[in-house]
């Protein structure tokens, strides 16, 4: 029987915080895999008996105490994990799984990230973060060939703490020389993308001049009514999944629960009839 599968990425802001949301997300859009950033959760203490009670019985997840920090929780089996260390800092930003396509020598490959932030100043002789976070982007681009150099399908997912686009965020003019939005961090994701053809899902099937937002600040009081958001948040396929492509959402209705992330969940379906 045909199959559609259903991707979501969150940045949680704490796994162990935020369960009750997991479990309202995962009822309310009925996801196959849930790829999650900032768990924020040695591995030792990850909940994998409520995440498994949720019905997600395959469960991938590379933590730290306090900070970082990536999952992949999924009903469908994995093939195997894809574990890389970035920048040599043992960081827990990133973590993949590959998934049986049911076509003969092809696979689906998931690739989750969660990029540096960067720190406050774009400078990286005075911000060590800053360099850090451009050092991550190099490393991403380098892995990300070398991933996609067999011609497999590939879902790239995650919070990038990049909004390339103008329209990513909600004042270019203010923006462009505030870390996440600057000319440098724009153009190494953009390098990424275009150079690997992939589709960018949520600006691809966006117009031009609409606005597109996953993150809105804690500082604000009241983010609806302010709505002063940046697109942090990615899904990016290869150009030979494009075709199965269904429909995407960015699930506002989150940044209102209790105790919210200041991100919110985003979702890709795709009509993969094939997966095993």
């Amino acid at each position: 029987m045909k199959k559609n599968l259903k991707v979501i990425s969150w940045n949680i802001n704490s796994i162990r915080i935020r369960l009750e949301q997991l479990k309202k997300i995962s009822e309310e859009l009925d996801p196959d895999i849930i790829c999650l950033q900032e768990t924020k959760c040695e591995n030792d203490k990850f909940p994998l008996a409520p995440i498994q009670d949720l019905g997600y019985k395959y469960v991938a997840h590379k933590g730290q105490a306090s900070y970082n920090g990536v999952a992949i929780i999924s009903r469908v089996k994995f093939k195997k994990i894809i574990e890389k260390d970035f920048c040599d800092k043992n960081d827990c930003r990133y973590i993949g799984a590959e998934f049986d396509f049911g076509t003969k020598n092809k696979s689906l490959k998931l690739h989750n990230f969660y990029v540096p932030a960067g720190g406050d100043e774009p400078d990286t002789v005075i911000n060590p973060k800053f360099k850090h976070k451009l050092d991550f982007l190099d490393e991403m681009h380098r892995h990300l060939k070398d991933q996609i150099a067999n011609g497999q399908y590939h879902i790239i997912v995650g919070d990038m703490n990049i909004a390339p686009h103008e329209n990513d965020v909600w004042s270019h003019k203010q923006l462009v020389n505030v870390v996440s939005h600057t000319d440098i961090e724009r153009s190494k994701i953009s390098e990424i993308i275009n150079q690997q053809n992939f589709c960018d899902i949520l600006r691809y099937f966006a117009n031009e001049d609409e606005k597109v937002y996953s993150w809105w600040s804690y500082r604000n009081r009241d983010w609806k009514k302010s709505n002063r958001g940046r697109r942090l948040d990615h899904i990016w396929v290869t150009e030979n999944l494009l075709k199965y492509y269904i429909e995407h959402q960015i699930f506002q209705i989150a940044r209102d629960f209790e105790r919210p992330s200041d991100h919110v969940p985003i979702s890709a379906s795709f009509h993969l009839g094939h997966i095993a």
